[in-house]
């Protein structure tokens, strides 16, 4: 009897106010069970990071797609984590040699695929593959704002991961927006328009 490929899906980036918006996609294998998965935001960046490393030497298969800050604007945020989402199953798909038989995803709606999709609310707490998708979700999005803290070091992106916080605020009021800054987010268009009228 052939083998049933369920994978786990899920995002990380929708709230905040700069970057890409990052999802991950994973099929366990249950022949290498891994000890620890839970919902990403529950666990520390370094055991994230050692999940992340368990996840890429032990699932079946794993794939990342993300939707960059112009696609965001350009079709919103809820479309681009929709595509970001698909984009990850294409490349698990990939990575495994076909599409996987089902797609559990993590929310109360799913992309558009070419198999079965169920959508699962709080899935990251109760679904292994999906708590692996939101560990490989969140570990990609934090380096992307770690080396984007490089690159403009003024925001602080390391400490509060593009989220919209008083210091984000603050930076954003004292050096305006960043070429990486979703335009279309209201804070962000907030400080666009302050700048146009000055």
């Amino acid at each position: 009897m052939s083998t049933i490929w369920v994978c786990g899906v899920d995002e990380a980036g929708r709230g905040p106010l700069v970057g890409s918006v990052v999802a991950g996609a994973v099929v366990l294998d249950p022949a290498n069970p891994i000890e620890g998965l839970k919902d990403s935001k529950k666990l520390t960046p370094a055991k994230r990071e050692y999940l992340f490393a368990q996840i890429m030497l032990k699932a079946k298969a794993w794939g990342i797609g993300e939707a960059s800050p112009e696609e965001i604007d350009d079709i919103n945020i809820l479309q681009a984590t929709m595509l970001a989402m698909r984009r990850a199953v294409e490349d698990l798909a990939t990575r495994l040699g076909s599409w996987p038989d089902k797609a559990l995803i993590d929310g109360n709606r799913c992309p558009e695929l070419p198999i079965a999709a169920e959508a699962i609310i709080k899935g990251d707490a109760t679904e292994p593959a999906i708590s692996a998708a939101s560990i490989l979700a969140k570990v990609t999005r934090d380096r992307q704002m770690v080396i984007l803290h490089e690159r403009f070091p003024q925001y602080g992106f390391a400490q509060h991961m593009g989220y919209p916080t008083a210091a984000h605020f603050a930076a954003l009021k004292e050096f305006g927006i960043c070429e990486e800054h979703r335009r279309s987010f209201s804070p962000v268009r907030n400080v666009l328009e302050a700048l146009s009228k000055s």
